[in-house]
């Protein structure tokens, strides 16, 4: 095997900041669209959750975090600084990753499927992660981006779970007062600006992966 391999699903938020890290970074990677309900056994035999992103490196190393795809892809290549000097950024994207994948994630799944979770109505959980909202717009009134006033390896990893968060009532995300926040999303998915051409990018439509279909790199 030459070639990275990123077992992924097209509209995981997982998945998508590992295939903007890696985009970003330039690395040639084949890409294949899997099941989550019904994951290829290649994808079984190196990863025991069989769950996505996972990039099998051609030394046979298996890398199944997304954050941990992200921090190799771009210490490869980071023409644009996204870690900062000295990877200075590190440190305050593991902060709020840990608010991000955790109990916002809780928040935002809540949220999203409240039909699900009838002890509490959805205003609820929405209320839950506005806490996340709220720190990240205080942040955002004061710097452009999260970190600071150009665009980091924390915006491209918290972005897709934003993203999500303000699709369950677009509506009600607009009129919410967040404006800063609002700002930063539409960077990403309506504007001519360099990160909503890179998630453009990363979010081709592809055909389920099977055995013997013909290569598709990222």
């Amino acid at each position: 095997m030459n070639t990275a391999i990123l077992y992924s699903f097209r509209r995981c938020p997982y998945a998508m900041r590992a295939r903007m890290a890696l985009k970003y970074s330039g690395i040639k990677v084949e890409l294949r669209e899997i099941d989550l309900d019904r994951p290829p056994e290649e994808l079984i035999d190196i990863s025991e959750n069989a769950t996505v992103p996972v990039l099998h490196l051609p030394d046979s190393t298996i890398l199944d975090e997304s954050w941990d795809i992200m921090q190799w892809a771009v210490k490869q290549n980071d023409p644009d600084s996204w870690l900062g000097e000295n990877n200075q950024y590190l440190v305050e994207s593991d902060m709020l990753l840990e608010i991000n994948d955790y109990s916002f994630k809780e928040d935002l799944d809540h949220y999203k499927y409240a039909d699900r979770h009838p002890e509490h109505p959805m205003e609820y959980y929405r209320e839950q992660g506005e806490e996340f909202l709220q720190e990240l717009e205080n942040q955002l009134s004061t710097t452009r981006y999260l970190l600071a006033d150009k665009l980091s390896i924390a915006d491209i990893a918290i972005f897709p779970f934003i993203r999500q968060f303000a699709m369950v009532d677009e509506a009600w995300f607009n009129q919410a007062p967040y404006p800063s926040l609002q700002q930063w999303l539409s960077g990403f998915v309506d504007s001519d600006r360099y990160e909503a051409q890179l998630f453009t990018s990363i979010m081709k439509k592809h055909e389920l992966w099977q055995q013997g279909d013909p290569i598709i790199y990222l």
